[in-house]
């Protein structure tokens, strides 16, 4: 009697097979056999080729979202085990052929194609028949253990070169030695091992490629003179100081790929070096015509709780004042910042000695008035006389 909890057939994938090219991937591998089992194929090039359209896989596959079974689909590609093809002028059907054919069948494939991985060592592991070692069993890596020919085929088809595999053959038993873990495929590991390797050192190469050594003849970029431009900087400042730069950089013989950006970090150091030198180099100076106060001595004259525009309202008349004394300062901020204090201080003073003069006037004339009063008094008394 059938159980109500499982109202069809079930899968039933093979741990071999999980274990060697990982549990999704024979998932999809079994559901892809089962539908070329019960549904039409079509013969070419020596395999069975199955059109399957997106509706059919996700209706085979109810557990998976799309995004999952294009995932699934590609690393069972990129393993060899399944071909795929485009149908003409669809955009949701594929032909679909487990890349398995028999051992004495040498048709070959046309160029276009992927090339399939005929070894039949990977064909009886595809379908969950034996371990690289032949035994079905998990196992440690032994310590001259080396890949066979059909996953150094699986690299060459990513266009890795079969001494680069090779040379990570002794880091690789190493370190698996040293952790001391069992797998049923070693091979599998060494190729996915592999191909990131191949992948990090191609990064490294992009990156050395663009990397060159200074020349005699460099120059910035336009690009980076309009940053530079943008920002502020003379454009005669930045020509002059290329020739520094480009002897700097050839005496050390160092290689870089990003000369421009190195160049726009120099000149904008050396600017800000320069500009401060010009404002903070300590030579007295005649005061210019229009000075103005910077910045700063407005924020140092906002902490003493000085009014702003009182400060300003003063300029003229300080620059005015200097002007016709011809005397040259070092620093016009901080003799503005003196002038501006005093007279703050002398308009406080003025402001307390008004009020108090004020004060002072008020009471006499109180006392004043007092005394008169007393003094009419004292004149007018007729007291004695009663």
């Amino acid at each position: 009697m059938q159980s109500s909890l499982i109202p069809e057939r079930p899968l039933i994938i093979s741990p071999t097979l999980a274990a060697t090219i990982g549990l999704e991937e024979a998932v999809l591998l079994h559901v892809l056999s089962e539908l070329m089992a019960h549904r039409p194929g079509i013969e070419r090039k020596g395999l069975t080729w199955l059109l399957l359209e997106q509706q059919a896989l996700l209706d085979a596959l109810p557990f998976w979202a799309w995004i999952d079974i294009r995932r699934v689909q590609k690393n069972l590609q990129d393993l060899g085990l399944i071909l795929v093809e485009a149908r003409a002028g669809q955009e949701d059907g594929w032909y679909i052929a487990i890349n398995q054919r028999p051992a004495d069948d040498a048709t070959p494939l046309a160029p276009a194609e992927p090339t399939p991985v005929t070894s039949a060592k990977v064909a009886m592991v595809a379908a969950g028949k034996t371990t690289e070692a032949g035994r079905g069993t998990a196992g440690y890596i032994a310590p001259d253990w080396q890949p066979g020919d059909e996953w150094l085929s699986l690299c060459r088809q990513h266009g890795v070169p079969d001494a680069f595999a090779l040379e990570r053959v002794p880091g690789f038993v190493m370190y698996w030695r040293d952790r001391a873990q069992s797998r049923f495929s070693w091979g599998n590991a060494f190729y996915k091992h592999v191909l990131r390797e191949w992948r990090q050192e191609q990064t490294r190469r992009g990156a050395a490629e663009l990397e060159t050594t200074m020349s005699a003849n460099w120059q910035p970029s336009q690009d980076a003179i309009d940053i530079l431009c943008n920002a502020g900087i003379n454009e005669t400042f930045v020509e002059d100081a290329v020739p520094e730069f480009v002897l700097y950089w050839r005496e050390r013989g160092a290689q870089n790929g990003t000369w421009n950006t190195r160049f726009i970090e120099h000149i904008r150091r050396q600017w800000a070096r320069y500009k401060a030198s010009v404002v903070n180099d300590g030579v007295p100076r005649p005061i210019s015509e229009n000075w103005q106060p910077s910045a700063e001595v407005f924020d140092v004259l906002r902490l003493a709780e000085i009014d702003e525009d009182f400060a300003r309202n003063k300029v003229p008349e300080f620059v005015l004042y200097w002007r016709d004394t011809g005397q040259p300062q070092a620093s016009w901020n901080t003799r503005f910042l003196q002038f501006i204090k005093y007279s703050w201080a002398r308009r406080l003073d003025a402001g307390a000695a008004t009020g108090l003069t004020h004060a002072r006037d008020k009471q006499s004339a109180e006392r004043g008035g007092q005394s008169l009063e007393a003094t009419f008094r004292r004149f007018t008394d007729r007291s004695w006389a009663e």
